[in-house]
């Protein structure tokens, strides 16, 4: 265990209908003292080529909680139309494929630990775990 007197947070998104990085997802971070305490709004970030977020915002000393929003809907949209846009024969009215429109992840942290928390995502559903 380090001795750093706060946790750290990173993520990456993978979409796993197409085998790839999500690129341009916004990620909003929040972080609270205690179950009880109202979340601050720590900032946010978007993902990467390489579907990370390198410079999500540090987190306050004594948090307890942490919670990572993604906004998916608009990556799956913007997929949505690029695909639309490479295939002559598309239909031109294409639903955007988001069922779930934002994924709220939120998980206990303990100081001096980091944790990597990777989004695998799809149209129809979503998957988190602890990585390292």
């Amino acid at each position: 265990m380090s001795t750093s007197a706060t946790a750290s947070v990173s993520t990456h998104i993978l979409d796993t209908s197409v085998g790839r990085p999500a690129e341009g997802v916004a990620v909003r971070l929040s972080a609270r003292t205690g179950r009880t305490a109202h979340w601050q709004a720590l900032g946010g970030s978007a993902t990467d080529a390489d579907g990370r977020c390198k410079d999500l915002p540090a987190l306050p000393e004594g948090t307890t909680h942490v919670r990572l929003d993604f906004a998916v809907e608009p990556y799956f949209e913007e997929s949505a139309k690029k695909q639309a846009d490479a295939q002559q024969d598309a239909p031109a009215n294409r639903d955007s494929g988001a069922f779930f429109p934002e994924v709220a992840i939120t998980f206990a942290v303990e100081a001096g630990e980091h944790y990597h928390v990777p989004l695998l995502l799809n149209p129809f559903g979503y998957s988190v775990y602890r990585g390292s």
